[in-house]
């Protein structure tokens, strides 16, 4: 794969590269009208998707940072993208060009005073694999095999300018109105800002190993503060295969099970035992063992869960507050997404429409049990997503709806969802996670 020597940093530069993304996607629309027209309509727009998949990922792989990061958040939720976006953006996962080995070796230079031969015994400057924000190396030292990651120059520095670009394209999207919109692109900001923070990061990981070391079947790495910086990161070499490479294989369901379980366990101890939990679960974040264990590699991006917003959203969850009308609007206002100033016609629309939601998305904590793998509770997911997002009533209501705490949360369930589905985990169960309180 093609290296990078340089990364375009200053607001002009990566503004200028999304301009020459977007007149490549204009020209990709234009073929797209021509071809429709002549030709078969589903096959012209299947031809759409991917050659704008294509060039939007390309454009925005170079830029990496919080623009491709968007991208990789995109690729979570397989019910909002058309496939080839989703099968083009999930390689930002872990699979984009590397930084140049002259520009690593400048890298170790800045952050931690020395070049990498000279603080392991041995060092790769070739990366094994490349995400949004940074990339991995391996090296030794002590006979001890370690993970070495690496972030891209200038991506903290550009967080601020690559989100006053997306701003004006997310408000449009999500009919945004009025002040209260900095709220929810300073909660983005804030998680993304943490997440280049790595030094955070080595401690935020120390915390939740400790913190889960009796849940079973997970593994962590171990972290090495002497050998990290704000921008390095050293830890513990973990031998396993990504997630989404394993669960192409065929498995035995016995195993899925297990995997799927202890993924569940996982993340409902994090959320309703410590009130905080890794808001970023995508298939690059996790390892399988040849044990079949779950390696958890990854606490950059952490939520905190404050307790005036976990209690009435995980109310939501119970079966008396769906049913009882009275209930369930008192929840919606503590949420925030019912006002004292809606009409009564937006009163009426948003509680029907976030009681069709939320009767289905939290189907999975009605039961005991619940089967991940059942295709036909993701349709009417991917379904429900369609059937809203052409809802021209939906337009003409003010998006700022909502908690700020929504967007980590929903991103977490999400793409725990999907990752659940990915395992094809049955018979899990859902509160299991309480025999280890």
């Amino acid at each position: 794969m093609k290296t990078i020597d340089k990364i375009p940093t200053s607001k002009i530069q990566r503004a200028s590269k999304l301009f020459k993304t977007g007149a490549k996607v204009g020209v990709n629309y234009l073929k797209y009208y021509s071809e429709k027209i002549v030709r078969d309509e589903d096959k012209a727009k299947e031809r759409l998707n991917k050659n704008n998949a294509e060039d939007i990922y390309d454009g925005l792989k170079n830029l990496k940072g919080s623009a491709l990061k968007v991208a990789q958040m995109l690729s979570m939720d397989k019910s909002i993208l058309p496939e080839a976006y989703v099968e083009k953006f999930s390689l930002s996962q872990f699979s984009v060009p590397p930084l140049s080995p002259p520009l690593v070796i400048k890298t170790f230079k800045k952050y931690l005073g020395k070049s990498p031969n000279e603080l392991f015994d041995s060092f790769n400057a070739t990366s094994v694999n490349a995400a949004s924000i940074g990339q991995v190396h391996q090296a030794k030292k002590n006979g001890k095999k370690l993970a070495i990651k690496l972030q891209y120059p200038g991506v903290a520095d550009s967080i601020s300018s690559d989100l006053s670009l997306v701003k004006p394209i997310a408000v449009k999207m999500f009919n945004l109105k009025g002040k209260d919109t900095d709220k929810y692109f300073d909660e983005v900001e804030g998680k993304l800002i943490e997440e280049t923070n790595y030094l955070l990061e080595v401690k935020q990981s120390k915390l939740i190993r400790e913190a889960c070391k009796g849940l079973p079947n997970i593994k962590f790495p171990n972290y090495y503060t002497n050998l990290s910086s704000e921008r390095i990161i050293s830890m513990d070499w973990m031998e396993g295969e990504h997630l989404s490479e394993y669960t192409k294989k065929k498995n035995k369901q016995e195993k899925l099970n297990k995997l799927g379980q202890t993924l569940w366990d996982f993340y409902m101890f994090q959320i309703h035992q410590l009130k905080k939990v890794n808001a970023d679960p995508h298939p690059g974040n996790f390892l399988i063992s040849n044990q079949e264990e779950l390696i958890a590699i990854d606490f950059g991006c952490m939520k905190e869960i404050p307790e005036e917003f976990y209690i009435p959203y995980f109310e939501l969850a119970e079966k008396n507050n769906l049913t009882d009308q009275n209930k369930f609007k008192t929840k919606l206002v503590e949420l925030d997404i019912l006002r004292e100033e809606d009409t009564v016609e937006e009163t009426k629309f948003l509680s029907k429409m976030f009681h069709e939601l939320l009767s289905l998305f939290t189907m999975p904590f009605q039961s005991e049990y619940f089967d991940f793998s059942d295709p036909v509770f993701f349709q009417k997911i991917a379904e429900l997503g369609a059937k809203f997002s052409k809802n021209t009533e939906l337009r003409k209501v003010n998006g700022n709806r909502g908690s700020k705490h929504f967007i980590y949360m929903n991103r977490t369930f999400f793409g725990l969802y999907n990752l659940m589905f990915d395992l094809k985990a049955k018979d899990v169960k859902i509160n299991n996670y309480k025999i280890f309180s």
